[in-house]
């Protein structure tokens, strides 16, 4: 109701002003403070005080004698407080945000008939998945499930690097060593944490063998990057058959995220298909384009990057970047947007990259970068390359154990008489664990350095994931006790919404938790322009907030309750419900049933 109570406001400052003849250009529309009772104000009146030739108040005063409010729908009542104009809500807008929260869907905004592929994680399939790059696959799927919520046709892409020198170092290490060469047992029973070791043994030996042992290494290494580049079939399988066995690993524990993709785009396509032929030459013709230190790389100097774009090796191999260049005119061909989520580290190459598109001729309007800066442990920063890190798998074990823990200390003092069994406490150790871990990375804006801390993120009592879950918990709990099924439509309960009387929820809490579950699909909205999720967490825990004030102010159930008013505030905890789960489905964070 937010947004269209929003545009009604527009509609009316916008026709007051053509009135006065002043611009429209800036409505000053902004989010009024806490501690005043309007929904939406504006601050136009400072813009136009000038112009006016008056006071900042005078103007907004003058505005406000021009604009009807009996005209419009959604604002009950129209306010000046000095320059600024207060609009606060009327009856309809609480009485539609409480039908309308109702439906299951709540907060999906209507289609646009814009598609955005949103390519995240791309972790390079050379062992298991590291903590220090979980930011990825966390924000980029909370990325992906905001649009999606914004009303975009999303597709989920993963891009896999199975062309660069670390694959075939990789191949050359699977294929040259045996079981008993390797030094140590695989970490976990799952193929990456066993082929990992191969590729660990073949660095090591490239380090450490003799000089004649690694030449013909490396001969046999450039052999596999040509036969690749020449688009030889053999080649393409023998990395196919490493790629593919350590990306279903990764896969597995992507899942556990969850972090699922529609599509596996393997950069050796656009090798395969003459794409990076094609490319290569048309770079070739820019007049960026030089030949030196045996390398042809663009100079982007005059388009403000200092360091050049390295695009053909001097053996006529493409890099990783030639091959994403192609890679992303693809994209530009089969989708509106496209959307990346890469780490601050790839900050120079995400501008080199889209320089060199446009200077190949495209529109980079539809390409967007979501960076993020990496996550550490209290240990320090962890490495991929040697082993030596802590793998994803880990911190999400540590999760679950420790929310267990957590779950088992508070059964004692639960108020559902819902007896939970070990499956129960299983089921919800994961959703409180991994939701915690998932949680407390997105709700941080993604260009902040964060250190994860296991205290705050599994905080029942502080603003943290456990803390939302909880509230959801509650609204089913309630529900539940009133004989209705919680992730049942109230128009499929035979409750009558025509017949709900809202202007019974006439406390403060009332009030502003039917305010704020009207926010929600503004708030969607927002974060999906912006593309930062960690918008929508910011409001789940202003809504748990005022949720919990709702819960403590006003019994829905107690004897005492008027009829009439128990099922009003019952279809405001359906639409608590609604409001709350949908929000933690776009961070990807479960909405338990009990806790």
């Amino acid at each position: 109701m937010f947004l269209s109570l929003r545009d009604e406001v527009a509609d009316a400052l916008e026709g007051a002003l053509s009135s006065l003849e002043y611009p429209t250009d800036d409505l000053g529309l902004e989010e009024p403070p806490e501690d005043v009772p309007s929904v939406l104000a504006s601050s136009v009146a400072f813009r136009l005080a000038s112009e006016a030739g008056a006071a900042p108040p005078q103007v907004a005063a003058e505005i406000a004698d021009e604009i009807d409010v009996e005209d419009l729908e959604y604002v009950g009542e129209l306010q000046t407080q000095g320059p600024y104009l207060n609009f606060l809500p009327s009856d309809a807008y609480l009485a539609d945000t409480l039908a309308e929260a109702t439906d299951e869907s709540y907060g999906a905004l209507p289609d646009r008939e814009t598609s955005v592929v949103v390519e995240h994680t791309s972790a390079n399939p050379t062992g298991p998945v590291h903590v220090g790059r979980a930011r990825n696959p966390i924000i980029g799927d909370a990325v992906a499930n905001l649009l999606d919520y914004a009303g975009y046709d999303v597709e989920r892409h993963y891009y896999v690097n199975d062309a660069g020198r670390q694959m075939a170092v990789f191949t050359w290490a699977y294929e040259t060593f045996d079981e008993e060469d390797l030094e140590d047992d695989p970490e976990r029973d799952r193929i990456e944490y066993d082929l990992v070791r191969y590729y660990r043994k073949g660095n090591a030996f490239l380090e450490n063998g003799s000089e004649a042992e690694v030449e013909e290494a490396e001969a046999e290494i450039e052999s596999i990057m040509q036969g690749l580049e020449a688009g030889n079939e053999e080649t393409y399988e023998r990395v196919s058959e490493v790629v593919d066995q350590v990306l279903s690993g990764m896969k597995g524990c992507l899942e556990r995220l969850p972090a699922e993709f529609d599509e596996f785009v393997k950069e050796t396509r656009f090798m395969r298909n003459g794409d990076t032929d094609d490319l290569v030459g048309r770079l070739k013709e820019l007049d960026e384009a030089v030949y030196e230190e045996e390398a042809w790389q663009l100079e982007l100097e005059d388009h403000g990057i200092d360091k050049n774009l390295v695009f053909l090796r001097s053996d006529d191999t493409s890099l990783y970047a030639t091959r994403d260049l192609a890679h992303h005119e693809w994209k530009f061909d089969n989708y509106d947007r496209a959307v990346t989520v890469l780490g601050e580290d790839h900050k120079l190459q995400a501008r080199q990259l889209d320089t060199t598109l446009e200077l190949l001729g495209n529109d980079t309007d539809p390409l967007e970068q979501v960076l993020y800066s990496y996550v550490n442990l209290p240990e320090g920063k962890m490495s991929t390359r040697r082993g030596t890190g802590v793998d994803l798998d880990d911190l999400l074990d540590e999760a679950i154990d420790r929310a267990r823990g957590e779950v088992e200390d508070r059964l004692d003092d639960r108020i559902r008489d819902d007896d939970l069994d070990n499956e129960d406490i299983e089921r919800i150790a994961h959703q409180v664990g991994i939701g915690a871990v998932r949680y407390d990375i997105v709700s941080k804006q993604p260009t902040k350095a964060i250190t994860f801390e296991w205290d705050q993120a599994l905080d029942f009592e502080a603003q943290s994931a456990p803390y939302v879950q909880y509230v959801h918990a509650r609204t089913c709990g309630i529900l539940e006790e009133a004989g209705l099924e919680p992730e049942t439509d109230l128009a499929d309960q035979e409750i009558e919404l025509e017949a709900l009387e809202a202007d019974l929820l006439e406390t403060e809490a009332e009030e502003d938790l039917l305010e704020t579950i009207a926010r929600f699909p503004f708030v969607v909205d927002e974060a999906a322009e912006d593309l930062q999720p960690h918008q929508i967490a910011t409001y789940t825990r202003t809504f748990a907030d005022r949720f919990n004030a709702f819960y403590r102010e006003c019994p829905v159930l107690a004897d005492d309750v008027d009829p009439d008013v128990r099922e009003a505030r019952l279809a405001l905890v359906a639409a608590s419900r609604h409001t709350v789960a949908n929000a933690l489905a776009i961070l990807g964070v479960e909405a338990p049933r009990s806790m």
